[in-house]
């Protein structure tokens, strides 16, 4: 089992980041006044409808990436591309106008296969596209068909449009390195609970406008923060008794602005209103943030529960032992009393390995007979793509999303 740390890792830069000037980055942030006055609120869209919009197209950008079965930093910069293009131009609303977030979509996702070097063929996005957007997993689609054209001459000219508006500036500095290496610096990259929070907290921050009104660094430290406050742990102060979000140089009202617009879509079914509340954390100040706080020195372990890295990390390592034993293991139960009545014969059996899951029953041959378990296989990292499905009613054809 790895050791965890309970302070900074040795060695470990906080800012080993796919860095992206930040000239670059400024001008793609906006203000929630200027949220409300994109293209298409201007042409009289109304805002829920020009969010619900963006979600809908995220939500396109994510099926036919897991058709394709693109890596989720490729879905999360293709979402990016799609916020930032409707900020510049505008969504068809009555007799005005403008392009369909189905084909922004589309054209976002195969630019973003080529930035992110995942290209798939152009036949392939075309057959995912036709059947995501017609509901239709199993539609079959070929170059004689109709829609196959109309896909393929739509994204083909949506690119220099798209191209155009984001000035090519394809280069994205994304929350996901940065949360990572934070993690990887305070140790605590193999928690399981705290990076699938984190994980999922960006991953569902693409059908919101977070990316257009923080910064990815502001992105990453909310993500951090509602990891750690899940996660039931603490991060060490550095050698000055400074907080972690002071010392990885994060602005704690912005991360608090960043929670609010995510806990509002955690907690209503329908998109946020921009601007709806200001300070949702509800705590005053900076209380909450210092439960995420601990001591320099190393914290001693704890049976149970706790609030240490190092508890709450061996507890999620076990993968709910002490749950299934409750629920009737009796052949662990029996080499578990073995263990602790008879030293002579658990000391050729258990003592070499470590404590087994018992998740995979292998019985072995041997001098005692007893029933053993294999250790728990370890997986990756990376998170599963969002598996959200498109809201109902949202199928459409070629000719809907043609400008």
């Amino acid at each position: 089992m790895p050791s965890f740390r309970t302070s900074p890792a040795n060695g470990v830069d906080r800012d080993a980041t796919n860095t992206v000037p930040e000239r670059n980055q400024s001008q793609w942030l906006f203000t929630p006044a200027e949220l409300v006055r994109t293209p298409s609120i201007l042409a009289g869209m109304p805002v829920q409808q020009e969010l619900a919009n963006r979600q809908k197209g995220v939500n396109f950008i994510t099926q036919v990436g897991i058709m394709l079965k693109l890596p989720q930093l490729t879905l999360a910069t293709a979402a990016v591309y799609l916020h930032r293009f409707f900020m510049r131009h505008a969504m068809p609303f009555g007799n005005k106008p403008g392009l369909h977030h189905y084909s922004v979509a589309a054209t976002a996702l195969f630019l973003a296969t080529k930035v992110e070097e995942n290209c798939r063929k152009m036949k392939e996005l075309i057959v995912a596209c036709c059947r995501v957007a017609q509901k239709q997993p199993n539609l079959v689609v070929d170059e004689q068909n109709k829609e196959y054209w109309k896909w393929r001459d739509t994204i083909l000219h949506n690119e220099d449009v798209l191209l155009e508006a984001l000035c090519f500036d394809l280069q994205l500095e994304q929350p996901y390195r940065i949360l990572f290496g934070w993690m990887q610096y305070y140790g605590v990259e193999g928690h399981k609970v705290l990076r699938n929070t984190s994980w999922a907290f960006l991953n569902d921050s693409h059908v919101t406008t977070l990316c257009v009104l923080h910064s990815p660094r502001t992105i990453a430290g909310a993500a951090l923060y509602a990891g750690v406050r899940l996660a039931a742990i603490t991060l060490p102060d550095d050698e000055s008794g400074r907080p972690w979000w002071e010392y990885l140089d994060l602005d704690i009202l912005e991360i608090q602005r960043a929670c609010n617009l995510m806990f509002e879509v955690y907690e209503n079914p329908h998109l946020p209103r921009v601007g709806q509340k200001e300070a949702y954390i509800r705590e005053d100040g900076t209380t909450v943030f210092e439960k995420t706080r601990g001591d320099l020195s190393p914290q001693p372990d704890a049976s149970e529960g706790g609030g240490s890295v190092r508890s709450i990390l061996s507890q999620g390592t076990k993968r709910d032992r002490d749950e299934m034993d409750r629920d009737g293991s009796d052949e662990w139960s029996t080499a578990g009393g073995a263990n602790a009545h008879s030293g002579a014969n658990t000391s050729q059996t258990l003592s070499s390995e470590a404590r087994p899951s018992p998740k995979k029953p292998r019985r072995y041959s041997g001098e005692n007979a007893q029933s053993r378990l294999l250790p728990p296989q370890t997986s990756g990292i990376s998170p599963a793509p969002n598996s959200s499905r498109i809201p109902p009613g949202a199928e459409a054809t070629i000719d809907d999303v043609q400008a």
